[in-house]
């Protein structure tokens, strides 16, 4: 039993902390001749090479620097932020149109043929985004870099980099550098796969080194039905709806309107009778950076310097889909294009058309329903004004005279038409008697020329008998003296 007991008993341990563990562990360093002065060695730590030394001098300076400065703070608004614009932009046929197309497809379904004017999508419940196509001339280049807030350069891969991308990075240099993404296409005319890896990391690098290293870039192949493969737009569409962006110093300091739709709103009147008359234009579209100012002077690109006259909030036309719906049979607006023929909105040359559900409009106003007069469209507020016009009766009667004293011209430089006054329409009258007295005059004159024209063929008639009968006699005379 007692050898039992010494088995299971457990063996002693050392102790690990205090004061007389410390001790130990010092007289087992002096014994191996380890001290902790000479244990730390500076040069373990020291960077491998002269470059790598830089980077890491570089790095540290940098993050001392940001420290200095003011972050910039967005002042678009929190809760209903505009669209973030995303341009387009490359040298021609790279396949600026084919990507828009892709994206569009990818968010909402829906298969565009043409690519005009800015074209609005729900990338995300948080987040929209306007597809802007980037034409290849220096003036476009120069709108789009101050209010672009993502760059998609697109480059050829069988190509490579031209001109017009270098002069857009440098453009992009001076109005705050947005972000930029490189996206590579035509990679289907490589054939031999060892060729196309070399490619791309020659034009990587060659990426790197005009933006900064870790730039991201991605890799379109060949086209399919006319567009790119699914998968590769999706990995692009998603990097789109969760990146970040910096706001804008250009953007940050001015107000700036991306027009999705223009009218014209002159009287046609106005415009026959003088063609340089002064038009007022109302543009239709998101506020970004600061707010605008009644009266405010405003700069059309390539056009000129003008005065705002009235700056109107207006109805989201493309919402975010995670609003509450009204009805059951409202579907969530995923894309917004007027000047692209696309949804409710329809643009002719000179006209614009506007697409109303006949069951969601009601002409007539209803006695005792409240309703906005802002989510009305523009064809009941015109029935609603022609109507009050009507129970008015001094402004009915103002409208009349109006009427009754314009005049419209159905030729340019032609004599106008207008309604007649009494007196004329009684002279019409009178003239118009007169003529058809006349005309009854003439016409029976004309009867009794028929008749003594009649009368005389038949006397010509009556003698040429008579004179028939007589060469008949006289033959028979003659016969008879024979």
């Amino acid at each position: 039993s007692k050898k039992m007991n010494e088995e299971n008993k457990k063996g002693h341990r050392a102790k690990q902390s205090g004061p007389k563990a410390e001790r130990k562990k010092e007289r087992e360093k002096t014994k191996r001749g380890v001290n902790d002065k000479t244990r730390f060695n500076p040069k373990a730590f020291a960077p491998s090479s002269g470059r790598a030394a830089g980077v890491r001098i570089a790095r540290k300076e940098e993050i001392v620097n940001k420290r200095m400065h003011v972050p910039l703070v967005d002042r678009n608004v929190d809760d209903n932020p505009p669209p973030t614009i995303v341009a387009i932009v490359g040298p021609p046929q790279v396949g600026k149109s084919t990507l828009i197309k892709s994206i569009v497809k990818n968010h909402t379904k829906h298969s565009i043929s043409t690519v005009k004017g800015p074209i609005t999508v729900v990338a995300s419940k948080k987040r929209r985004i306007t597809l802007l196509e980037c034409k290849n001339d220096i003036n476009s280049m120069l709108d789009i870099a101050k209010i672009a807030d993502l760059v998609i350069l697109l480059i050829d891969g069988s190509f490579g980099f031209e001109m017009e991308t270098f002069e857009f990075l440098n453009i992009l240099q001076v109005h705050g550098f947005p972000k930029v993404i490189g996206v590579l296409t035509h990679l289907d005319n490589f054939k031999d796969g060892k060729k196309l890896r070399a490619t791309k990391k020659k034009l990587k690098a060659r990426f790197w080194a005009e933006l900064y290293d870790g730039a991201k870039m991605f890799y379109l192949s060949g086209l399919r039905n006319g567009k790119y493969p699914k998968n590769e737009v999706q990995n692009l569409c998603r990097f789109i709806s969760v990146s970040k962006f910096k706001p804008l110093i250009w953007k940050n300091s001015h107000p700036c309107v991306l027009a999705d739709r223009v009218e014209d709103l002159t009287s046609p009147e106005a415009i026959q009778r003088d063609p340089n008359v002064n038009r007022n234009v109302a543009f239709y579209g998101y506020v970004r950076g600061t707010s605008l100012r009644m009266h405010q002077k405003i700069h059309l690109a390539g056009v000129g310097d003008f005065e705002l006259t009235a700056p109107t909030k207006l109805p989201d036309p493309c919402p975010f889909p995670d609003k509450e719906r009204k009805r059951l049979s409202e579907r969530d607006k995923l894309i917004y294009a007027p000047m692209g023929d696309i949804g409710n909105i329809l643009f002719d040359q000179d006209a614009v058309y506007i697409n109303l559900e006949e069951n969601q409009i009601v002409f007539t106003k209803r006695d005792g329903v409240e309703e906005d007069e802002e989510m009305l469209g523009e064809g009941q507020k015109m029935v609603r004004k022609l109507q009050e016009l009507g129970r008015d009766n001094s402004k009915t009667k103002f409208l009349e005279q109006q009427l009754e004293n314009s005049a419209v011209s159905l030729f340019e430089n032609g004599t106008p038409l207008r309604k007649p006054t009494k007196e004329e329409e009684e002279d019409l009258r009178r003239s118009n008697n007169n003529n058809n007295e006349d005309e009854e005059d003439e016409d029976e004159d004309e009867e009794d020329d028929e008749d003594e024209d009649d009368e005389d063929e038949d006397d010509e008639d009556e003698d040429d008998e008579d004179e028939d009968d007589e060469d008949e006699d006289f033959d028979d005379e003659e016969d008879e003296d024979d």
